[in-house]
């Protein structure tokens, strides 16, 4: 057992002293920020895309609200997303929260 123990012990600091093992959880490391990054973008490109629209329309749903915020927002904000994206869902905040789309076709007044 003396004969087994400094040559196990020397085998496992060569694997943990290797220049490849070190490459290699630096590699996924550096894939894992990539898709952060994508995801991030992909997030910030949806937010821009559905709140001008909800600002441009003038109103939202709670089930839009609930999705561009609670869904979007939140976790695209923890991934350390801000800038135009928070300017654009503090805009969609201010915005009136109807529980059904206008029918403005139905809302006006038929003429005579």
């Amino acid at each position: 057992m003396e004969f087994w123990l400094p040559l196990i012990f020397g085998f496992l600091g060569s694997i943990l002293a290797s220049t490849g093992l070190w490459s290699l959880i630096q590699n996924r490391l550096n894939r894992k920020d990539i898709k952060s990054k994508m995801l991030k973008g992909l997030g910030h490109d949806r937010i821009m895309d559905l709140g001008k629209k909800y600002i441009k329309r003038g109103y939202i749903t709670p089930d839009e609200y609930e999705n561009l915020v609670d869904y979007l927002y939140d976790p695209y904000a923890g991934l350390g997303g801000n800038g135009s994206a928070a300017r654009i869902i503090e805009e969609v905040k201010r915005l009136p929260i109807q529980d059904r789309p206008v029918d403005r076709k139905r809302s006006q007044k038929p003429k005579d």
